[in-house]
C-alpha cells in the first residue's frame, strides 16, 4: 500500500510534470499531501491534461528545459526536494526519426543533467528515473523482457532510453551508492500507458479520441503489432511504492524495475482499437493505414515478477477495465465534467482496488 503518512509534507520534484504521466503523478502526489514542485517545458499538447487539471496555482512549476543544466541545478537548489521523479523526455518513436539530435539531447544529456543536479543538491534521498519498456534490445521474440536483459534499441527513441538506463546504472555505481551518498537511485520501465487526458500525436488512444470526437475515421498503423497495455495509474502506483522503498532501504531497491501488465494484456493494436470502438459506440470506427511508416517494434512484453515479489506490486485493473475507465474519462470531459474531480475520483477508485 502507498502510505499517506509517508508522503504527507514530503518535498517532491517531478520533471516533465506538464506531460500526460507527469500530470497524473503530480495530481496524485498532491492528493497524498506532498509538497510538489515541477520542472518542464510548457504543456506539449493543446488541449493538455495539465491545464485541464488547473494545477498551475497549486504547484511550484518551473518552465525550463532539462538540456539547460544551470537552470535545472538552480531549480533543485530552490526546491530542495527529498524525492525526485524524472519523467521529462522526448517520449515518441516517430518524432525521434525526425529529430534524433533533439531526442538524444533530451533523453540522454537531460538525464545526465538531472543526476548532476541531484549530486550537487543536499538532501535528495530517493530518485526514480522513468525510462521505457523500449529500452531493451528487442529481438521480437515471444519472451517477456527482464531487468537483467541487455539494453538497446533500433530507433533513436528506443536507443536513447537504453542509453538513459546505462547512464542510470553508471551514476548509481559511481555516485549514488545509497550507503555513502544518502541518495538511492532506481529506474522504472512501464508498458504502453493509456488513460484520460492523453492528447499526444502518434499514440493510439489520443488519435482515436481526436478522430471520434471530430466524427472521422482513425487510421491505424501496424494493427498486428503486440504491445503491453496498461492504465497510467498502474505504473504510477509502482513508482510511488518504489520511491518509498528507496527512502527506507535504498541499497536493496536501487536498480531497474519493470512495471508492466500481465501477459494477457499484451495484445495486438487492433484488439485495443476494436475494444475502444465497442466501448464508445457510434460513430467510432477505424481502418488499417497501409501507408509506409518508420520501423517500430512488432512484439514487446515485460516481465514484472521482480516488482511483484519485492514490492508486492501487481496490476489491479486489467486491460478491459482500463479501456473502460479511459473511455469514461474522455466521454465525461466531452460532456463538460470537471477533469480534476474526475481524475481524483479515478485515483480514489484505484487506491480502493489496491486496498482490497
Amino acid at each position: 500500500m502507498i502510505r499517506r503518512e509517508f508522503w504527507a509534507g514530503k518535498r517532491v520534484l517531478v520533471t516533465g510534470h506538464t506531460g500526460f504521466k507527469g500530470s497524473w503523478l503530480t495530481l496524485w502526489l498532491q492528493a497524498l499531501g506532498a509538497e510538489v514542485s515541477g520542472y518542464a517545458l510548457e504543456p506539449p499538447t493543446d488541449p493538455s491534461l495539465w491545464r485541464m487539471l488547473n494545477l498551475e496555482g497549486e504547484v511550484a512549476g518551473h518552465v525550463a528545459d532539462v538540456r539547460d543544466y544551470p537552470t535545472l541545478l538552480r531549480t533543485l537548489g530552490t526546491a530542495r526536494p527529498q524525492v525526485v521523479f524524472h519523467l521529462a523526455a522526448q517520449s515518441l518513436v516517430r518524432p525521434s526519426y525526425e529529430d534524433p539530435v533533439g531526442t538524444y539531447a533530451t533523453n540522454v544529456m537531460g538525464t545526465v543533467h538531472l543526476f548532476e543536479a541531484v549530486r550537487h543538491t543536499h538532501g535528495v534521498r530517493a530518485v526514480v528515473n522513468v525510462t521505457s519498456d523500449k529500452c531493451y534490445e528487442n529481438h521480437e521474440r515471444d519472451r517477456a523482457y527482464q531487468e537483467s536483459d541487455p539494453m538497446g534499441g533500433r530507433d533513436p527513441y528506443s536507443s536513447s532510453k537504453g542509453c538513459a538506463e546505462l547512464i542510470t546504472a553508471a551514476y548509481r555505481k559511481s555516485y549514488f551508492n545509497a550507503g555513502s551518498s544518502g541518495t538511492a537511485l532506481a529506474s522504472a520501465r512501464a508498458g504502453n500507458v493509456i488513460g484520460g487526458g492523453d492528447w499526444a500525436a502518434d499514440r493510439l488512444v489520443p488519435d482515436f479520441m481526436r478522430a471520434t470526437l471530430h466524427g472521422t475515421t482513425i487510421q491505424v498503423r501496424n494493427p498486428e503489432a503486440i504491445r503491453p497495455w496498461q492504465h497510467v495509474l498502474e505504473p504510477l502506483y509502482g513508482y510511488l511504492l518504489l520511491a518509498e522503498r528507496l527512502w527506507e532501504d535504498g541499497p536493496a531497491h536501487a536498480g531497474g524495475w519493470n512495471f508492466g501488465p500481465t501477459d494477457d494484456d499484451a495484445v495486438p493494436v487492433k484488439a485495443v482499437v476494436s475494444a475502444l470502438v465497442s466501448l464508445w459506440g457510434a460513430p467510432a470506427r477505424w481502418v488499417d493505414d497501409q501507408a509506409p511508416h518508420p520501423h517500430e517494434a512488432h512484439f514487446l512484453k515485460l516481465d514484472s515478477s521482480k516488482a511483484r515479489n519485492l514490492l508486492q506490486w501487481k496490476p489491479r485493473l486489467g486491460l478491459r477495465p482500463a479501456l473502460a475507465w479511459t473511455v469514461d474519462w474522455y466521454k465525461a470531459c466531452a460532456s463538460g465534467a470537471d477533469a480534476k474531480a474526475l481524475s481524483l475520483e479515478q485515483i480514489e477508485r484505484y487506491e480502493e482496488l489496491a486496498r482490497r
